[in-house]
């Protein structure tokens, strides 16, 4: 049985991109890897929307997190961490491991922040330094307001706002330089449709700053060293040399593509899945702000979310995430990141309208993919 992958994260590799890899490794200190090199900085830096830097670094999404904490903070500083999700939660445990000091802002699941309640938390304590989030909490499906956050936090010279944007960036926009994002967090996996193994970081000015007086210990994700070596198109140490000519490889794409029609790409995508979801009488678990990486849908309560995940695997070949914590076996997560299109997108549509129908709920059979054809055969 083919297999196929809806989750958000790892996500399906583009073809071209998997024979970029599978060829000869290269030595990292070469002409020809700084060439690569020089090509995805600059790639980076066109979907960032940033001028900046964009440090590269041979970890996961968590360790370009840690690194954000670590190149900016100091020891007994105050994070205001948004905690709307197992993602959120993260933030505020690695802030913890530092010995920084942790407000949380505790957010119902499936809910956006709302911009109001930080400027309260900041304007009640004057010694918070950081507002941490996500840009889209993959838990949840929740997108929260990331240019609302950074105007609040862009008229204090002593608050930065680091944002995950694991699931965020390349999906949909976050203008980092214009709206006054410090710090914006990128993984491999994702929307870069590559395998895990990197993960990006760029930094403003603001929190340059920060890294100034931060002590919080940093070796090998230290971004003063990174920045000196990036410059001369190399890195610190050893990079992922394979993924990294894959990303010049998705860059290359993506340049091709575009950031605004990557972003109606995968708004289409979502708005299909969601609608079609509803067809059926299937709900969100994301009413209002929706992240376009993912949909995350509630289950038939009879039947549960495990059961269709399970019947999709089985019957289908298709990997989709379940829920977490407080949303375990009631929803289930299907993504619109990495390489999936309209066909793909139809494809898991019957295939969740075959599995519901299989485990005995009773629905409009054909409703969903007819919705999604509808949606998919037109331009937002």
């Amino acid at each position: 049985m083919k297999k196929y992958v809806f989750t958000p994260g790892p996500v399906p590799v583009p073809s071209e991109v998997l024979i970029e890899m599978a060829k000869p490794i290269i030595h990292h200190r070469t002409a020809e890897f700084e060439e690569i090199f020089a090509e995805v900085r600059e790639g980076l830096k066109y979907i960032y929307n940033t001028a900046q830097e964009v440090f590269i670094l041979s970890a996961s999404g968590t360790g370009a997190m840690e690194a954000s904490v670590v190149n900016t903070l100091s020891r007994g500083d105050k994070a205001l961490v948004i905690n709307s999700g197992k993602f959120g939660e993260r933030w505020g445990k690695i802030c913890r491991a530092y010995g920084v000091e942790v407000e949380e802002i505790m957010v119902d699941w499936g809910k956006e922040v709302d911009p109001a309640v930080i400027e309260k938390a900041l304007s009640d304590d004057s010694s918070i330094k950081a507002v941490l989030t996500q840009a889209s909490e993959t838990s949840t499906g929740v997108k929260h307001p990331i240019k609302e956050i950074s105007e609040i936090t862009s008229k204090r010279d002593d608050v930065i706002h680091i944002v995950d944007g694991i699931t965020g960036v390349g999906v949909f926009e976050i203008a980092f330089d214009e709206w006054g994002v410090d710090v914006l967090v990128g993984g491999s996996q994702k929307a870069f449709m590559l395998p895990p193994g990197l993960s990006f970081a760029a930094m403003s000015e603001k929190a340059w700053k920060f890294y100034e007086t931060s002590d919080l210990p940093k070796f090998y994700f230290d971004f003063k060293p990174a920045l000196k070596n990036a410059e001369k198109n190399t890195t610190t140490f050893t990079p992922a040399v394979t993924l990294i000519v894959g990303l010049a490889a998705v860059l290359r794409r993506f340049k091709s593509e575009g950031r605004e029609n990557m972003h109606k790409r995968h708004a289409r995508l979502a708005l299909a899945t969601r609608e079609a979801m509803k067809a059926i009488g299937l709900e969100p678990f994301v009413q209002d702000t929706p992240s376009t990486a993912l949909t995350t849908v509630i289950a038939p309560p009879e039947i549960g979310a495990a059961k269709v995940v399970a019947g999709l695997r089985d019957e289908f070949g298709i990997t989709v995430a379940g829920g977490q914590d407080q949303a375990k076996g009631k929803i289930f997560r299907i993504s619109h990141i990495g390489d999936i299109d309209k066909t793909d997108t139809l494809s898991i549509i019957a295939a969740i309208e075959s599995v519901l129908n299989q485990l005995g709920y009773e629905f409009n059979f054909g409703a969903a993919t007819k919705k999604a054809s509808e949606i998919l055969g037109t331009e937002l």
